[in-house]
Parts: C-alpha cells; sequence; structure tokens
C-alpha cells in the first residue's frame, strides 16, 4: 500500500514544513516539499489547511478495564478497539490495576494482541497492584523476556489499595524487571502507580539514592497532585508522567508548569483510559466512581494549545517524542521521519482529529472509522 499525503503542514524535527508526505507500506519512505511520485493504486489524500503530526502513545490504559472497588457492578468494560484510533492513540501500553483477581495477565496479553491485529501498535505490562506480581509465567522476569508484548510491571506505592511494600520488595520487583529488559532488549521498566499515602515518592528516591538501579527504570505516575516531588524527581533525570484527567484546563495547567521547570523530554502524559475512578472521602470509604478517557490526552493538548498558548509542537511532545524515547521507541515512534512507523494525525484548524494512519493503515478519516471493529455499534 502507497499513500501520499500533499498540501500538508509536516512537523519535522521541531518545525513546519509546508509539503507532501510519502507511506510505503507501515514505514515513512521520504519526506518533501514536492515528492512529484505515481505509482500504479497509490492513494492520495489531500491535507490542505491540516497539520500532520505523530501519533499519539499512551503508556497506562486499562485495556481489559479497571476498577471493581465497591463490587462487581463497579468494573469498567474493556476498551473498545475504536477508542484509541478516534483519540488518536496509534501506540498503546496495556495493564491491570486494583483487580489482578478476576482480571488476569492471560487476558490482557491476548487483548493486547488484539489491538495488535487490528493495525495499532500495543504492548503490555505484567503485574498489578498487589505484590507477589501475578504473571503468566510464574516469573515476572519470564513474563518480560518470553511475551513479546510485554515490556515491564506494574505496581502500586502510597496508596491504601496497595500491598504497602517494603523497600527490598520493591527493589527486588525493579531488579528483576530491569534484568528481563537487559536480556530481552526492552525498556524493563516498573510502572508505578502512586496514590496519595504520606510517603509519596519517598521509597523511590532512597532506591535510587542507595541502590545500583537506574532512575530509568522507575516509572511513577499519577504525579498531578505531587508536583514538587514530581520535579525533583525529573531533576535528578527520571521521566514524571501526569495522568490527564477530564478538567483539561486543569492538567494543562499542570503539565504546562512543569514543561517550564523539568528538564527538557522528562514530562510525559497518559490517560488511565478505562481505569476506575474512584472518590474517597477522608475516610477511605468510597463515596463515587468514573472511569479514564483515552481521548483526554488528546484534550489536553488541545487545552495546552488553546488555553495556555503553547506551541502544538511543545504540546505533543509529552504524549510523541517524550515517550517513545522513554519506552526505546524514539524514532521508530513519537516523530515523523523516513524510515518512521506511519502513525499520523491529521488535524484540522480547529486542532480536531481529522485523519489517524497506524503502522501506514489508514483507520479514521474525516471523523469516520475506515475499519469495521468486531462487536461495535
Amino acid at each position: 500500500m502507497i499513500t501520499l499525503l500533499k498540501h500538508a503542514r509536516i512537523l519535522q524535527n521541531g518545525s513546519w514544513l509546508e509539503g507532501e508526505l510519502l507511506i510505503a507500506g507501515e514505514k515513512v519512505a521520504a519526506v518533501g516539499p514536492d515528492l512529484s511520485c505515481s505509482f500504479p493504486g497509490m492513494e492520495t489524500i489531500d491535507a490542505e489547511g491540516m497539520r500532520c503530526i505523530p501519533g499519539y502513545l499512551d503508556q497506562h490504559v486499562h485495556i481489559t478495564g479497571g476498577g471493581g472497588e465497591g463490587g462487581f457492578a463497579n468494573q469498567v468494560p474493556p476498551l473498545k478497539a475504536s477508542a484509541p484510533v478516534r483519540a488518536g492513540v496509534t501506540t498503546l501500553v496495556g495493564l491491570l490495576g486494583t483487580d489482578g483477581t478476576t482480571r488476569s495477565v492471560e487476558s490482557l496479553v491476548a487483548k493486547t494482541k488484539a489491538f495488535n491485529e487490528i493495525g495499532l501498535t500495543a504492548f503490555c505490562l505484567t503485574g498489578a497492584y498487589e505484590f507477589p506480581s501475578p504473571t503468566v509465567t510464574g516469573s515476572v522476569k519470564k513474563d518480560i523476556v518470553m511475551i513479546a508484548e510485554c515490556i515491564g510491571v506494574k505496581i502500586a506505592i502510597s496508596d491504601h489499595r496497595s500491598m504497602n511494600m517494603e523497600k527490598r520488595d520493591l527493589v527486588w520487583l525493579a531488579s528483576q524487571a530491569r534484568q528481563a529488559g537487559i536480556l530481552s532488549g526492552k525498556p524493563g521498566i516498573t510502572h508505578l502507580h502512586t496514590g496519595s499515602g504520606k510517603a509519596q515518592l519517598d521509597m523511590l528516591f532512597e532506591i535510587v539514592e542507595t541502590t545500583e538501579i537506574p532512575i530509568f527504570n522507575l516509572r511513577p505516575t499519577h504525579l498531578g497532585g505531587k508536583f514538587e516531588a514530581a520535579m525533583h524527581w525529573a531533576a535528578l533525570g527520571g521521566y514524571a508522567d501526569f495522568t490527564c484527567g477530564d478538567a483539561h484546563e486543569k492538567t494543562a495547567e499542570t503539565v504546562a508548569r512543569a514543561l517550564e521547570r523539568a528538564p527538557k523530554g522528562t514530562i510525559t502524559m497518559s490517560t488511565d483510559g478505562n481505569g476506575s475512578m474512584p472518590i474517597w472521602n477522608e475516610k477511605k470509604e468510597m463515596i463515587g466512581i468514573g472511569a479514564g478517557r483515552i481521548d483526554n490526552l488528546h484534550g489536553v493538548v488541545k487545552a495546552l494549545v488553546q488555553q495556555k498558548g503553547l506551541p502544538l509542537e511543545a504540546a505533543i511532545a509529552p504524549c510523541t517524542e517524550n515517550v517513545a524515547r522513554a519506552l526505546n521507541l524514539y524514532p521508530r515512534k513519537g516523530c515523523i521521519a523516513p524510515g518512521s512507523d506511519a502513525d499520523l494525525i491529521l488535524l484540522d484548524d480547529n486542532l480536531s482529529i481529522h485523519t489517524v494512519i497506524a503502522r501506514g493503515k489508514k483507520m479514521l478519516q474525516d471523523g469516520a472509522l475506515c475499519f469495521h471493529p468486531n462487536f461495535e455499534d
């Protein structure tokens, strides 16, 4: 399949090129002001007036559904195949959350494979909130080494729903993930749900200071309420991940401050898509529940541009280049360049998502799906 995008404003190397982009198979073949090419069967897309940016990467998505707090009726359904496409997310990382009992890592791996089959790029993390971690093979290290889609492990800290791990337990878990990453050529990350507990990131700072585990391998998320700790973490060279909630402008305010203060490239955004969003009172009693939305990622990007005044290229970095580098996927993902995967979003002049292309396959055009997802009306 060969596709030519014409008359687009293409983000390349941090600046905007008025020109054309050629896709051959799953890859970007060429970018230039006038490619003047023609091939039998080539499809041409007129992108007049549109901006072409890399597809988004969302590294925290409950693809099998999250939750269960408050009872079985509160379990969030699995992520629909159309949801990431409509949100402009072409690469996603699936994980489990509070519930590693009625939801399994096996089901997570299967759902990850399903997203890859429809044309997106999907990875997953073994483990869940509990420790010892639920796995497929009986070993965190073996899961990461032997399961192609598995790139790390998930755990929870500083949360009343966590297993209240001791430092030695987290050191052991992170060491398993790191060694597995070394053996398999994967990032080998320990992705950490961080709750609103008193300790915040204290254990992580102590591990970095007292062990040989690189800060690169420890990935705390949900850092909006721990801003100063997040800035300290980024200053040490770690990645600080902020969750995009429904209040887009509020998240944009936090992310804009973080981008201004933190070292370049250290700030990332994710959505907690299809994860449960319980509301707790001061007694840690649940008084309400909602669910994360994967389309909040683009909502926050728009708010960064339209409300906070950031250039579009700066607004998308936390969910394109920065995440791609954090997951050892750059420059395959997170940029537009010859040889990169053809993961692309076309935005209209209102910054609405018009077209989504994933691995060279047109998935959405003019707001309409270009594929038929099974079991969706």
